[in-house]
C-alpha cells in the first residue's frame, strides 16, 4: 500500500530509541522528510544519521522552545505535515497517594502541556494547507488504569479526552488526530521494568508474548498515512488483546 507520504515532512519527538525511533524509521522508509528530537544531542544525532533523519535537541519540559523547534524544522526540511508526539513516562510506585506535588506538576507538563504546545504551533499550518496528521504515542493505561503508573495513567487519559475534542475540531481542514495506546512493548525501559520479556508477557497477553517497536511503528505509520484520511479521534490499542475493557 503506498502511504503517500513521499516528500511529506514528519517530526518524531523522544525518538532517540525505543518506540519513537522505531516510528521515526517507519516514516522514513516511506519516504517521508523526518525530524527527530531528544533532549540528548548526542544520541538523538546518533539515531538520526542511523535512519536518514534531521537530529534537533529538544527538551520537551521546555514549553517556550516548541515554537522555536517547529520554525527550525519548516525553515530546513519545509512545511509539517506530520507531528508525532511522544514522551517518556513519569515515574511509577505502589502507593498512588506517595507521589510529590512536584511530580505531579512535572508529569502534567510532559503529558498534556508539551504536545499542546506543538500542536498549537504545528496547526495553523497544517490547515492552511488542508493536510495534517497528529498522532500521539500514548499507552494502554490511559484506557485501563495501572496500579502503579498513577501519574501516567491519570495524565494519558486526560490527554485522550482533549485529542477527541481536537478532533472534531480540526476534521474539516483535513487534520486527523489519534492516539496510539501500546501494550507491553520489548523496549529497554518496559523489559527493565518487568525484569525480563518473559515475566512481561506471562499470564498477562494473550498473543502470549510482548510486541515489537516494529509492530507499533507500523500502526503509527498508516494514522500517519494519505489513506488514513477519515479516521479521526481515534485511541489505537495495540497490546495482543491485552486491555479487557470493550
Amino acid at each position: 500500500m503506498d502511504l503517500g507520504l513521499e516528500g511529506r515532512t514528519a517530526l518524531v519527538t523522544g525518538a532517540s530509541k525505543g518506540i519513537g525511533l522505531g516510528i521515526a524509521r517507519a516514516l522514513a522508509a516511506e519516504g517521508a522528510r523526518v525530524a527527530v528530537s531528544s533532549r540528548s544531542e548526542g544520541r538523538i544525532r546518533a539515531a538520526a544519521e542511523e535512519i536518514g533523519a534531521r537530529g534537533y535537541v529538544h527538551d520537551s519540559a521546555d514549553l517556550d522552545d516548541a515554537p522555536s523547534l517547529v520554525d527550525r524544522i519548516e525553515s530546513e526540511l519545509g512545511p509539517l505535515d506530520v507531528l508525532v508526539t511522544n514522551t517518556g513516562g513519569p515515574p511509577g510506585g505502589p502507593d498512588a497517594l506517595d507521589f510529590t506535588r512536584e511530580q505531579w506538576e512535572a508529569a502534567y507538563r510532559e503529558l498534556l502541556l508539551a504536545p499542546m504546545a506543538l500542536i498549537q504551533r504545528a496547526v495553523p499550518g497544517m490547515s492552511e494547507r488542508g493536510f495534517g496528521r497528529i498522532l500521539n504515542v500514548s499507552s494502554s493505561a490511559a484506557r485501563e488504569p495501572i496500579s502503579v503508573l498513577m501519574l501516567s495513567s491519570a495524565h494519558r487519559s486526560g490527554l485522550l479526552a482533549g485529542f477527541k475534542t481536537l478532533a472534531r475540531q480540526l476534521a474539516r481542514d483535513g487534520i486527523t488526530v489519534n492516539t496510539i495506546l501500546p501494550g507491553r512493548i520489548a523496549t529497554e525501559r518496559s523489559i527493565g521494568m518487568a525484569g525480563s520479556r518473559e515475566a512481561a508477557a506471562r499470564d498477562e497477553v494473550p498473543a502470549g508474548r510482548l510486541g515489537t517497536v516494529e509492530e507499533i511503528a507500523a500502526a503509527a505509520a498508516f494514522l500517519c498515512s494519505e489513506p488514513a484520511s477519515y479516521i479521526t479521534g481515534v485511541a489505537l490499542l495495540v497490546d495482543g488483546g491485552l486491555t479487557r475493557s470493550i
